[in-house]
């Protein structure tokens, strides 16, 4: 966390400093020319005098001024600061708008155009050298005479070009590794996909050959009980099984289809809320099951997938009494808060002994993920007499289905 929060804050100050850096770099390139320039203004024109001087000191400081925010520009537009580093070279061997001008060359020049670039800068120095042999003195010393000018065209000109040169081809590098990176990522995204894809068509394959196919075969004998009955009880008993597995058909054919289609939306038939609860406790009393229900505080609809995951605490819950507890009486109560719903479910102890339905054993640590993605409380333990208590408090505003 605080290696993010580092970085956060580097880019927070790069995205302060890096608008302000190339009208820095104008700043520099304009007091430095202008250094540069006062130390043989006077001998560029030893015969102008009065007001010719003044014109000219005018015109060079001017020029000073351009090549700066020339610089200052390069980012966008390169052109001006090109044009006044070689007038500025020829006319007054300004030196900081060629070390710029140079360097922008090979960051931003393609390699094909470097070559035109070179022999543009050899003929601005012939002119430059002629330039310093007409005037002399300091500015023939300064760029006329071969040693100085070797040096500055290795200082001023060959090492900010190669300088831009590794600039952009370093960038270049950064940006192929990124395109990589990301469309190798690009790449194992699609594989874990078609793996996930290929994984839930195997498990609905399996769920369809072997669960629902058991289903049915209990549907259709649950049917031909319930024709053959000899008592009527044996027949309610048939159509409530019966009627039970096509449900579970039913949703099983809904979590199928998601399985193979996990785009296809929501399931066909619309999942059930609390309005559903009570025929869900009937179908638990018909089993032999005391269920009461309890109502507290003020009753109003909520979001959608709060009802869904307080039904679907409920049907846990009793599914639980069926196969742990037989046939003990069972409370459910729901408690209405201004800002939360309760959902609680407690039965007392079994009444006698029976052999515990099979289980996957992930029905509680299921129920505890669905409600703590909605941002409630779960809470699941064994009562003092011998009984079962599930708690489940869920946010009012959790969700709207």
């Amino acid at each position: 966390m605080e290696r993010h929060r580092t970085i956060e804050r580097l880019r927070r100050i790069d995205r302060l400093i890096d608008p302000a850096l190339p009208w820095i770099l104008g700043a520099a390139v304009c007091l430095l020319s202008v250094v540069s320039v006062e130390g043989f203004l006077g001998e560029l024109f030893p015969a102008a005098a009065g007001p010719a001087a003044v014109w000219v000191r005018f015109l060079a400081i001017a020029t000073c001024v351009a090549s700066g925010v020339a610089a200052g520009l390069a980012r966008r537009r390169r052109w001006p600061v090109f044009v006044l580093a070689a007038v500025g070279w020829v006319w007054l061997a300004l030196w900081p708008a060629v070390m710029v001008a140079s360097y922008y060359a090979g960051t931003n020049l393609r390699r094909a155009r470097v070559v035109p670039f070179g022999l543009a800068t050899l003929a601005v120095t012939g002119m430059s050298i002629g330039t310093g042999a007409a005037v002399g003195g300091p500015r023939y010393l300064a760029t006329a005479t071969f040693p100085n000018l070797a040096i500055l065209l290795a200082v001023l000109v060959c090492l900010p070009l190669a300088t831009g040169l590794w600039v952009n081809a370093r960038r270049l590098a950064v940006d192929a590794l990124r395109e990589r990176a990301r469309r190798l990522e690009r790449e194992q995204a699609a594989r874990a996909e078609q793996a996930r894809a290929q994984e839930r068509t195997r498990i609905a394959r399996e769920m369809h050959d072997v669960v629902a196919h058991r289903v049915s075969l209990m549907v259709l004998h649950a049917g031909a009980l319930e024709v053959g009955a000899g008592d009527e009880r044996t027949a309610e008993a048939a159509a409530l099984i019966r009627g039970i597995g096509r449900e579970a058909l039913s949703d099983l054919r809904n979590v199928l289809g998601v399985l193979r289609s996990p785009y296809a939306g929501a399931a066909t038939v619309p999942q059930p809320t609390l309005t559903d609860l009570d025929r869900l406790l009937d179908q638990t009393r018909s089993l032999g099951i005391d269920v009461t229900r309890r109502d507290e505080g003020t009753v109003r609809a909520l979001p959608d997938l709060v009802e869904r995951t307080a039904y679907r605490v409920v049907q846990e819950a009793l599914t639980n009494v069926h196969k742990h507890a037989g046939g003990a009486s069972t409370e459910v109560v729901l408690r209405y808060l201004p800002d939360e719903i309760e959902v609680a479910v407690r039965n007392g102890p079994s009444e006698g002994s029976r052999e515990p339905l099979p289980g996957a054993g992930l029905g509680l640590s299921g129920l505890r993920e669905r409600v703590g993605l909605l941002g409630g409380e779960f809470e699941a333990c064994p009562r003092p007499d011998g009984g079962f208590g599930m708690t489940a408090r869920l946010p009012a505003g959790g969700g709207t289905g």
